[in-house]
């Protein structure tokens, strides 16, 4: 709340907290540039409470000013351009209070078409919420006309407490201000989905520009329209982040329309407006199917899970242990053990001099796997490849990955499992052999598909750089994280709570230095790893700090001379500094420095590369099957012209 009173304070004369607080001299909430701002304000505030425990949104959908709210959540506006767009639309809209009114009709939206065409365009459908209740807008005389027909016919009418007319032809005097006044936002595309209800689909978030929100404000509001676009796409859980579920019944009427058994869950309630009525819905969150974070919501209350008394059996125990990736004796059948996290057995090629270490990835043997997607999609994080790369390297004793070039996503898809292949050719004369990466869908059919190809080096090079045994770094300033995984989300990067490590970052001129450590409630474990590819991926995510597209996506595609040094480290320290490419197409190249956290040196990478990618370049990959997925960067080379002197 404090930060939006920050927010509002260039586009309102008077305090958020103050109005909240109900303090001396402060302005009404009857104001409806007082309550609309207010209202914004508390809708994101309650989002953020959301995210605190764990709940963070896959698709976000508004109800006409409540769009201004999702906008926000979503990643598509910042705080700032959300608090103008409210502020300015609200204030507008005051001017024209005490013109119009709007009645609340529980009927269908054709029913109310049928009401309000003895008046013509004096009123107007200004919502259809679901479908029996839609709302009326328009002159006052025409709405009280409206309103008593409805009630001679039956249907029910009740006056809403606002004495403007939203959604009818009086807006249409305030347009040309309205898409003025908000000419200065930047609106941006975003990774969570956005319904909108101006359109009732599916829109990209960049188009939310002044127009955009003119529309949002003079159009019908079709909640019911785009409620049913979303349940079309799988979702059937909806949190109304309200201070009280004004369309919780609406929602359930349109999802049992859809015959479909969905839930909706409220923040709040008319006096229940304290934490226990917010414990109580995330109770109700979990029962429904939504994962909330336990660990944040008993931080510091010394709880721990317990097990619930059984049946008094024996207690014989007959079940097998499970076993991990690297489990088995895999020497029965020939094969070496990889002893590794994510590679299970050892095959030397006798035809080559090379090896091929194999393994099977799933989400349900690596569950922490889950935690880690783009665009929507469950995939291997680029340091899973360069651990891969890496532990294959030792098997032949290469210490150095010269160069990792990432094709195609490996996508890790729910109920299935993936098989991995890392193809180490014979060594060439200096020392250095071919590497790839495979995999192979558990899909009948599936053929293997290749997502990385490299060279690994013999002993050399990798060079220990920077001393990062000073920490923090002299002459660095510390920069805020707490909005850094968010800020993620809200491009597209949707890390769960294992690939959150990173802890603190600080700048110094164009170098960045982070400190990262293994999440304590994740349940990661850094046996059996080089590096546990959800730390390499924490010290990515200050990475991406230095990109100054923060619009778009990018994905690691070029790793260049990676040298492990140490193994085991959970604390990290780390300097990513950015690199010259000489070609501003090339996309992103830093270097990074990776100690533990006394200073001793763990890995270093000479250049990192990022290529920008789209959603819908990893929704294909994520649809398509095995072999007939393509890759989703390329390696393309491109030609020098030559001057006469040369």
């Amino acid at each position: 709340m404090r930060r939006c009173e920050q927010a509002l304070a260039g586009f309102v004369s008077w305090s958020l907290l103050d109005v909240v607080r109900g303090a001396a001299g402060a302005p009404g909430l009857e104001r409806v540039d007082v309550v609309q701002p207010v209202l914004w304000a508390v809708m994101v505030s309650l989002a953020r409470l959301w995210e605190s425990v764990g709940v963070v949104p896959d698709a976000v959908l508004g109800h006409s000013q409540g769009e201004i709210a999702a906008a926000y959540v979503a990643g598509a506006l910042s705080l700032t351009d959300a608090a103008a767009v409210v502020a300015l639309r609200s204030a507008l809209l005051a001017s024209l209070a005490g013109a119009g009114a709007m009645v609340s009709l529980a009927c269908s939206a054709g029913r109310a078409q049928e009401l309000v065409a003895g008046v013509g365009d004096r009123v107007a459908v200004a919502a259809v919420n679901g479908p029996a209740a839609v709302v009326v807008s328009g002159e006052l005389d025409a709405v009280e006309q409206v309103m008593a027909a409805a009630q001679a016919v039956g249907v029910r009418a009740r006056r809403l407490a606002v004495d403007y007319a939203s959604h009818s032809v009086q807006v249409e005097v305030i347009e040309q201000r309205l898409v003025q006044a908000l000419a200065g936002i930047t609106p941006r595309s975003c990774g969570v989905e956005f319904f909108s209800t101006v359109t009732g689909g599916l829109v990209d978030t960049a188009g939310l520009d002044g127009g955009y929100w003119y529309r949002n404000l003079r159009q019908t509001v079709q909640l019911e329209e785009a409620l049913r676009c979303a349940v079309g796409r799988g979702y059937q859980v909806f949190v109304e982040a309200d201070p009280h579920p004004v369309l919780a019944a609406a929602i359930e009427d349109t999802l049992t329309a859809q015959g479909v058994a969905g839930v909706v869950v409220a923040t709040l309630g008319r006096d229940q407006g304290g934490l226990d009525r917010f414990w109580l819905s995330v109770g109700q969150a979990f029962v429904a199917g939504v994962g909330v974070n336990w660990a944040a919501v008993f931080a510091g209350c010394g709880a721990k899970r317990v097990g619930l008394p059984t049946y008094a059996f024996v207690r014989q125990r007959y079940w097998l242990d499970g076993v991990s990736v690297g489990g088995g004796d895999v020497g029965g059948v020939g094969l070496g053990g990889a002893g590794h996290g994510l590679l299970g057995a050892v095959i030397a090629r006798p035809d080559t001099g090379g090896v091929v270490l194999t393994g099977r990835l799933s989400l349900a043997a690596q569950p922490w796997l889950a935690d880690h997607a783009v665009g929507g999609v469950v995939v291997l994080p680029g340091a899973g490849f360069v651990e891969l790369v890496v532990r294959a390297g030792d098997e032949v004793g290469c210490e150095r990955v010269q160069e990792l070039v990432l094709a195609a996503p490996l996508v890790l898809a729910p109920g299935e499992a993936v098989s991995v292949q890392v193809v180490v050719d014979g060594a060439h004369d200096d020392g250095s052999r071919a590497v790839s990466v495979y995999s192979r869908s558990s899909r009948a059919g599936a053929g293997w598909m290749l997502h990385a190809e490299g060279v690994l080096g013999p002993t050399g090079g990798g060079a220990v750089g920077a001393d990062l045994s000073v920490w923090p770094p002299h002459d660095a300033a510390g920069v805020d994280v707490s909005d850094v995984y968010p800020g993620l989300a809200g491009r597209g990067y949707e890390y769960g709570r294992a690939f959150q490590g990173l802890e603190a970052v600080w700048r110094r001129g164009r170098e960045v230095f982070a400190e990262v450590i293994v999440p304590t409630d994740a349940g990661l474990q850094v046996q059996g790893f080089g590096i546990h590819p959800a730390l390499l991926d924490a010290v990515l995510h200050a990475a991406l700090t230095l990109d100054t597209n923060t619009g778009a996506m990018v994905l690691p595609f070029s790793w260049q001379d990676v040298t492990l040094h140490a193994t085991g480290a959970t604390h990290l320290r780390a300097r990513i500094a950015p690199l010259d490419t000489g070609d501003e197409g090339a996309g992103q190249a830093v270097s990074i420095e990776v100690a533990d956290n006394t200073g001793v040196p763990v890995l270093s990478v000479g250049a990192l590369l990022t290529r920008p990618v789209t959603t819908e370049q990893l929704a294909a990959a994520a649809a398509a099957g095995g072999g007939d997925r393509q890759g989703l960067l390329e390696l393309v080379w491109s030609p020098l012209v030559l001057d006469d002197s040369c």
